[in-house]
């Protein structure tokens, strides 16, 4: 393949993991949030829609960013562009 068809591919699927990880950054986001408050649970005397909304939600973020350095690594190294360690 030619140089800007490898680019193109790349571009492609480097736009398909970000469109897949902001689904669910979308919906962890104001899904979660907006079915938050028919949780009526405690857990450790706070109620259970303020622990989805203040840690569960980071726990989701921050493996947003490891899913998509992981994915992104994997796309360059797929199209000889990865960086040597």
């Amino acid at each position: 393949m030619t140089g800007p068809e490898v680019a193109h591919q790349r571009w492609r699927g480097s736009q398909r993991i970000t469109a897949a990880l902001l689904v669910v950054w979308f919906a962890v986001t104001f899904g979660v949030a907006y079915f938050a408050r028919e949780l009526s649970a405690t857990v450790l005397g706070w109620p259970f829609s303020f622990w989805v909304a203040a840690q569960g939600a980071l726990f989701v973020y921050l493996l947003l960013v490891c899913l998509y350095a992981r994915w992104m690594a994997r796309l360059d190294a797929e199209h000889g562009l990865a960086e040597e360690d």
